[in-house]
């Protein structure tokens, strides 16, 4: 595992994942892409704990997050994340199949920085992947570390 991820992707169906980390692969070469497959491994991911609980403090610059996962849905990982002062920073993209309004609002009620559907062809969600990636890693400004006591660290 790198110890520099860059993009944590939080889905369970391992079709979607393979194609996002195809996309991501050649469109972002440099990028360092984690893949969990629920809600409960990108808490311990981005909380650094069970299984992750020995890497770094460095946390991803993205996290592209299914909403309709096992044991922990996306849903419950927006709330956990956005209210916790250590993670709330990080950009959190909801990638997901979901068409429904009530899933829209609720995730931006949450706290999610974008909410993306997931093409029905290869083409368009390889086109939204690409499109999301090189805008967040990029074109847009990410947030300053962090640190413990509030203040920010570079």
């Amino acid at each position: 595992m790198a110890s520099h991820i860059r993009i944590l992707l939080a889905e369970d169906d391992e079709y979607d994942a393979q194609l996002a980390l195809k996309v991501l692969s050649a469109s972002l070469p440099e990028s360092d892409v984690l893949v969990v497959m629920d809600g409960k491994e990108a808490l311990d991911f981005l909380c650094r704990r069970d299984r992750f609980a020995g890497l770094p403090p460095t946390q991803p610059v993205l996290v592209l997050l299914d909403l309709k996962m096992p044991r922990i849905d996306g849903f419950e990982v927006l709330e956990q994340a956005k209210t916790d002062p250590a993670l709330k920073r990080i950009p959190i993209v909801v990638l997901t199949s979901s068409r429904q309004d009530r899933d829209l609002a609720r995730a931006y009620e949450l706290g999610a920085n974008g909410y993306v559907v997931k093409g029905l062809r290869f083409e368009d969600y390889s086109a939204a992947l690409r499109a999301l990636s090189h805008y967040w890693l990029n074109v847009n400004e990410p947030p300053p570390p962090y640190s413990a006591d509030g203040a920010t660290s570079k």
